[in-house]
């Protein structure tokens, strides 16, 4: 990059970060928001605050940076309203992706630590959790809202609750009410603050992990929110034609409810009976290995069925007061080479969805794993070595800033580019 080019990056995020900062009351924390977000983005494997300090020159005040990130006052919520009217505006988003994503911690001091799943290490392992809501369409997305997720053991109020956990919440700065909420809630929650902000978004997105909680499907309905979201293969659904009947009646007793004639069926069954013939070959897009693709690279493509299916199971609502349970769509990707389908998803996208598009939605997912490896990789997302529950909600949210302003020069020089997996 050219000394002018640099300039003219310099400029750019002065801007940015006024803009993302303009809400604090005090000028010290505008000023240190600003040198924290320019220390992450500087070259260098460790993005915690001392080797941060040690890079950012005169304005390397290890001290000032510790204070700022971890006990100044700040509420994050305003930093991440900005920027989710910055980069909704520019993205254009045409999804909300919701995640979660592992800390690995050596120790157990820091808020919310414990044994506990993570995909980031495929196993149980000590670490924090991360729920995060992530504004994304083809090519771009960003990360504009977090929750750290509260083991039960961290809760008080809790039969799971650990004492010695239960102790260190006041050295970790947790709030009173915090207390233990299910990831699929603490995404519902994320939804409804962010809609607060203002921000409209058309779509939820979601692998299993949410999908397969019946009660965050039906919070999504009822925030007529329409969601694709992935699902396990044991979840059961009627055909779409299915219809409930009216049982025999003795005449003694209340008479019985109409129901549906058949037991269902697992989505997997459903699947396969409608066979390989119902399989159709879609390519949703470019990956990140050379081909004869526009870019240069090969196109994603795989086979996929899609059936209109009534949903069953505890959990499920009906469709108004009667018994028929409403109409969703079951996709299924079912690829040449395998003997039955191994991905499922479900939909309350419009019933004249092309499977294309349908295909290409769902699957947009992948746009949070790019995100979780930029921001971990380059932008020291799982660096922060503070242990409170304020720090680490300042630190995700700044990591974040840092995201979005690659984000933003990455579109203002290529506003064209794709940018692979």
């Amino acid at each position: 990059m050219t000394p002018e080019e640099m300039a003219g990056v310099r400029e750019d995020l002065e801007a940015f970060t006024t803009e993302m900062f303009d809400g604090f009351f005090r000028t010290d924390q505008r000023r240190w928001g600003q040198v924290y977000v320019r220390g992450l983005l500087l070259e260098g494997r460790r993005k915690s605050v001392e080797p941060m300090a040690a890079r950012l020159g005169e304005d390397g005040n290890r001290q000032a940076l510790a204070h700022f990130v971890t006990t100044s006052p700040w509420d994050p919520a305003h930093v991440r309203a900005r920027l989710a009217w910055r980069m909704h505006d520019v993205i254009g988003a045409e999804a909300l992706i919701i995640d979660d994503t592992g800390f690995l911690k050596d120790g157990d001091a820091s808020a919310c630590v414990s044994r506990q799943y993570t995909g980031t290490a495929g196993k149980v392992i000590n670490c924090q959790v991360g729920v995060s809501l992530h504004l994304a369409r083809d090519h771009a997305s960003a990360a504009v809202n977090w929750r750290l997720f509260m083991p039960a053991s961290w809760d008080p109020g809790s039969p799971e609750a650990d004492a010695d956990k239960v102790a260190r919440r006041g050295r970790c700065g947790i709030p009173a009410q915090a207390g233990h909420v299910e990831k699929w809630q603490l995404a519902l929650d994320m939804i409804d603050e962010t809609r607060s902000w203002g921000i409209d978004i058309p779509l939820l997105v979601a692998d299993a992990g949410y999908g397969d909680a019946a009660a965050f499907r039906l919070g999504l309905e009822e925030r007529n929110l329409p969601y694709a979201v992935g699902i396990s293969s044991r979840h059961t659904a009627h055909p779409a034609g299915a219809r409930p009947v009216q049982p025999a009646y003795a005449g003694t007793g209340r008479p019985p409810k109409r129901q549906y004639p058949e037991p269902a069926q697992t989505m997997k069954s459903l699947v396969i009976a409608a066979g390989r013939a119902a399989a159709r070959p879609v390519s949703w897009r470019e990956g990140s290995r050379p081909g004869q693709g526009r870019s240069g690279f090969k196109r994603m493509h795989s086979r996929f069925v899609a059936l209109r299916v009534r949903p069953a199971g505890r959990g499920v609502r009906a469709a108004g007061d009667g018994p028929e349970l409403p109409e969703r769509w079951l996709l299924a990707e079912w690829p040449a080479t395998e003997p039955e389908p191994v991905q499922f998803w479900l939909s309350s996208l419009p019933s004249g969805m092309p499977l294309a598009t349908l295909v290409r939605l769902a699957k947009l997912r992948w746009r949070i794993e790019h995100d979780y490896r930029e921001m971990k990789q380059a932008l020291g997302l799982a660096h922060f070595e503070g242990r409170t529950w304020n720090g680490w909600h300042h630190h995700v949210t700044l990591v974040s800033a840092a995201h979005a302003f690659c984000t933003l020069q990455r579109l203002a020089h290529h506003p064209k580019d794709t940018e692979q997996v």
